[in-house]
């Protein structure tokens, strides 16, 4: 089975993410210090599927040590140049979401942020996540909702300061593509209890979900 549903985030499709994202470094930044606020002094901290690496160069940033592992070739050797050129430490690995390359309960914190839905095997994901914490350890899941309303999502692309073209792609890519692939409130709290954890805390934003999992 493949990794990941849809097509790959390689080479020029990837490259273009790292730019179209880089207009979300607010976001990121204030993620990294609402993990780093979570988390022990120079904690572990896993980033499943970090994409260019903005939000583990943000928490690296802020004194944690962070570990990361994406599918893509392309994200992993992106996101390794973007942490250098920022003079940052953390580690980027390639690996599967599904069969994370990462010793057994071995972080504080595990986060995935803008890429569960495109998981293929979702349930195995969410066990690996809690396979890899320590006992009292927490992983955030933030995505689309699959019931999100098309006029958030404009309000979303419009406030990424792309040009008109690039908003055109980003909103045809949410409708086609991304919302169909995003769960439903109910579908990611039954999922987290399959894959063992108890008691999900499952909350909802304008445009997506914040899935908190309690080891």
């Amino acid at each position: 089975m493949k990794a990941y549903k849809g097509m790959g985030m390689e080479g020029g499709v990837a490259r273009w993410y790292d730019r179209t994202t880089r207009r979300d470094m607010p976001e990121f930044r204030a993620l990294a210090a609402r993990v780093a606020a979570l988390v022990p002094p120079a904690g572990a901290v896993l980033e499943v599927a970090p994409g260019p690496g903005f939000l583990s160069i943000e928490m690296a940033r802020r004194g944690l040590n962070v570990r990361a592992v994406d599918i893509s070739k392309t994200f992993v050797e992106i996101a390794r140049r973007n942490a250098a050129a920022q003079g940052v430490q953390a580690r980027f690995e390639l690996g599967n979401a599904s069969a994370l390359p990462v010793e057994s309960a071995s972080v504080d914190f595990v986060v995935c942020r803008a890429a569960f839905k495109n998981f293929s095997e979702p349930v195995k994901a969410l066990a690996e996540m809690r396979r890899a914490l320590r006992p009292g350890g927490t992983a955030l899941v933030i995505d689309l909702r699959r019931d999100v309303r098309m006029g958030e999502i404009r309000k979303y692309v419009d406030s990424l300061g792309v040009s008109w073209l690039n908003r055109v792609f980003v909103r045809f890519t949410f409708r086609n593509l991304l919302i169909k692939r995003a769960y439903l409130l109910d579908e990611m709290r039954r999922m987290a209890i399959e894959a063992g954890w108890t008691e999900p805390r499952i909350e909802s934003s304008p445009v997506g979900f914040e899935a908190w999992l309690k080891k």
